[in-house]
């Protein structure tokens, strides 16, 4: 479904690549969705996690609710 170039830097600020993998309730997709390897998913997750203690992302969606 996704797949991460190694272009690309996975990193908190890197919210439009972070969306990528965050569903419309909020919650992050896991691994067996996203097809991404062990590595590259602890480090999206951590990225997520630490994006959302910023305030750079939602912890949920108002929207929906």
């Amino acid at each position: 479904m996704f797949s991460i170039f190694y272009s690309e830097v996975i990193d908190y600020k890197n919210i439009y690549l972070l969306r990528k993998f965050i569903t419309v309730q909020g919650k992050i997709l896991p691994r067996r969705l996203t097809k991404l390897q062990a590595k590259q998913h602890r480090f999206v997750f951590k990225s997520i996690k630490k994006s959302r203690i910023l305030g750079l992302l939602p912890f949920i969606n108002k929207e929906n609710n």
